[in-house]
């Protein structure tokens, strides 16, 4: 592996560099006037539609999108622009390396086969996925969701399909051994299922597909010179009736936090030995509802059935 071998990763100076200009809503990374060059990835898998009544081809596309963004973790209204998928050494990830997620480590999935032989443990993404609703809030009760307007710098993938079909997303964060070595690293899939396919077909379609996603990543670790140390991945499915369009979206957000994020008299830094829970009781913030069965769909969680990730026309 080659590197810069005195270049240390520090969290610390990340964190206290990732607070943005805005006091109630966090910004999208390279907006002006934050506190330093840091960011702070957050990760989110949502899934959407609509009817094409009154809609034509271009615009139940961007309806069933727009519905993507505003469901579960909110970033609606924002112009997303696309980037590659890391977090270097100048990124931190939201629940991971601080504001630490439920049960992180709660609901191991499988371990990923590694070239020489050992493995690594992949788990479940949903508890990082509830960090950034966490952060974000909901479209009915926010938070510091991003800036309406901003530019929020995101790695990205979806897929928008007219019905009958399933459409799904799917996202892998893998993190690095070392973290002074390079990035960690963002895989994300989207695509769909023919509609005959029963739920149990899909989910063990999409069951072998999040092997394949994980292998990818060590197919790129490979490649890079980098080792890691564990990954967290999953996906979201919806099935899209007849006369209906579907979105599936997976993407990390780049952000830089909330002025008001931060509870009164801690550094930003100070997040990284905070819970979520103890961050959220610190901000006095009330519980998010519950998100709709039809928004669910974790590989994994418990509960799990045919009436998660179908989506009732409305």
């Amino acid at each position: 592996m080659k590197s810069n071998s005195n270049y240390q990763y520090d969290p610390e100076a990340v964190i206290n560099g990732a607070v943005g200009s805005e006091d109630d809503f966090c910004m999208g990374y390279l907006n002006p006037d934050a506190s330093g060059n840091g960011y702070i990835s957050t990760l989110k898998l949502s899934v959407g539609m609509v009817s094409v009544k009154n809609l034509d081809e271009v615009t139940e596309g961007i309806v069933s999108y727009d519905r993507c963004e505003a469901n579960d973790a909110y970033i609606g209204q924002i112009n997303m622009l696309t980037a590659s998928s890391f977090c270097g050494l100048n990124g931190a990830v939201w629940g991971y390396d601080l504001a630490l997620a439920d049960k992180l480590r709660g609901n191991l999935l499988y371990n990923q086969p590694l070239p020489d032989g050992s493995s690594i443990p992949v788990y479940n993404v949903y508890s990082l996925l509830n960090a950034t609703q966490r952060l974000f809030g909901m479209e009915d009760q926010r938070r510091f969701n991003p800036l309406p307007g901003a530019h929020v710098v995101c790695a990205n993938k979806d897929i928008t399909k007219k019905g009958p079909v399933w459409v799904w997303s799917a996202i892998a964060l893998t993190i690095l051994e070392d973290r002074s070595a390079g990035a960690n690293l963002f895989i994300e899939d989207a695509n769909t299922c023919p509609a005959d396919m029963s739920y149990q077909e899909v989910t063990d379609f999409l069951n072998d597909t999040l092997r394949k996603i994980t292998n990818s990543v060590v197919l790129c670790g490979v490649d890079q010179g980098v080792r890691y140390k564990e990954t967290f991945a999953g996906y979201k499915l919806l099935y899209v009736p007849e006369n209906y369009v579907g979105c599936a979206l997976t993407c990390a957000p780049y952000v830089t936090m909330a002025k008001k994020a931060i509870p009164s008299g801690k550094q930003p830094s100070d997040l990284m030995n905070m819970t979520i829970d103890q961050w959220e009781k610190a901000l006095d913030l009330s519980p998010l509802p519950e998100v709709p069965r039809y928004q669910q769909g974790f590989l994994g969680q418990e509960g799990i059935s045919p009436a998660h990730g179908v989506s009732k026309p409305e």
